[in-house]
């Protein structure tokens, strides 16, 4: 194991020597979201000086940076005199540079200072480009190099054109920069990340690679580590949708301008639960005749149909290695001790180090976070099947 620790500015200047000493690192990458890491570093003067607010922390194993950002906490200090702790320890907190970006919200005129916005309630940013370009396009405006001065994070430029995505339409307004990023990323499965090169910051979009018939983990290769899921009723089973004006603002007594339309939608699934209904209200339509209302309910399903989550964790091979073999968002193959594979991504790898005991690599493959999508709800209730005839055999 090879770990070294390096303290910088925010424009990638190395300040003092490369920090010595620490006893315990973790630190998680996490695709499309910013890294999470701390370290315990002894309290040295030294040490202490390097750890302020606005420095960066570089983590390098084995000669490649695995993590390069902000010190979000930079000094948790602690002493204590009956644990004979000596000048005392630090916790420092820190994320990757993703965590900057992840700071900004999209400006509808980028050009335009804040107070002078246009008024107009309406004003929005709208991208119609490849999806790739758009999220290169909302980065570069809002906090890269054609952003303003004063919103410039320094050092960031835009990486290399990966020539990835389809065309597709973005539409924001005020909304956190990643969150108008992950709406541009989904429909393709890209990624994006920055990463030091240099005394650069890179941001870049890429496309995750399809690795399940080289990437494997199942209990029998000794790379399986843990399984969880869960299974939870539909928040809605029927969308009822209310369109139409509000009748509230005393119109003139039968103006069809006025009158309420109701929709609704349902998605089968109470059929194997129950009935559920939801209100959703699209006051700014007035009909259903070119099936916006219908529309607005099928939408909502994507919230409100059978909640699952499936999670899975690996564990570093000689044979299997994340940052090596894959990468955050590569599909991967997991074969369940109950005899069904999973195909599903990498979510996050993360490094936990310690100077005596060596270091750990683990991947999460598959989201703790509960998602509708057809596929997902189908494979957690193949398994739960499973496991029930798992135990009646048992």
């Amino acid at each position: 194991m090879a770990i070294d620790l390096l303290v910088t500015d925010q424009n990638l200047n190395v300040l003092g020597d490369p920090i010595t000493g620490w006893t315990k690192l973790t630190c998680d990458l996490n695709r499309n979201a910013p890294a999470s890491g701390s370290v315990m570093l002894p309290a040295r003067p030294e040490v202490m000086e390097l750890l302020q607010p606005g420095h960066r922390l570089v983590v390098i194993r084995d000669q490649a940076i695995w993590c390069a950002g902000p010190m979000e906490e930079p000094q948790n200090y602690t002493w204590d005199l009956a644990a004979n702790a000596g000048v005392g320890m630090n916790m420092v907190h820190f994320s990757d540079d993703l965590a900057r970006v992840a700071g900004y919200l999209t400006y509808p005129e980028s050009a335009k200072a804040w107070e002078s916005q246009t008024t107009t309630t309406d004003m929005v940013r709208k991208l119609t480009a490849n999806a790739e370009v758009i999220i290169r396009t909302l980065v570069d405006e809002n906090c890269g190099p054609s952003a303003l001065a004063a919103r410039r994070i320094p050092q960031l430029v835009l990486d290399t054109l990966a020539g990835v995505g389809t065309s597709q339409t973005v539409t924001t307004r005020f909304e956190p920069l990643l969150d108008a990023c992950r709406t541009a990323a989904v429909t393709d499965g890209l990624g994006f990340r920055t990463r030091q090169v240099g005394d650069e910051i890179r941001f870049g979009v890429y496309a995750p690679q399809d690795l399940t018939g080289e990437a494997r983990f199942s209990h029998g290769l000794g790379n399986l580590r843990s399984v969880a899921f869960t299974l939870g009723a539909p928040l809605a089973t029927s969308e009822l949708v209310m369109g139409g004006n509000d009748p509230s603002q005393d119109p003139p007594e039968g103006d069809p301008a006025y009158e309420r339309v109701y929709v609704e939608v349902t998605s089968g699934a109470a059929a194997d639960w129950y009935r559920v209904e939801k209100l959703v209200e699209k006051t700014s339509v007035d009909d259903d005749s070119q099936g916006e209302l219908t529309q607005a309910g099928r939408l909502a399903f994507g919230n409100d149909n059978p909640q699952v989550s499936l999670s899975t964790v690996t564990v570093d091979t000689e044979d299997l290695k994340a940052g090596t073999h894959f990468g955050l968002g590569d599909m991967v193959t997991v074969a369940l001790p109950t005899g069904l594979e999973i195909a599903d991504v990498v979510q996050s790898i993360g490094l936990a180090a310690e100077p005596d005991s060596g270091e750990l690599v683990t991947s999460v493959i598959g989201s703790n976070d509960k998602t509708t999508a057809t596929r997902m709800v189908r494979t957690v209730r193949d398994l739960a099947y499973r496991l029930g005839q798992l135990e009646a055999r048992g």
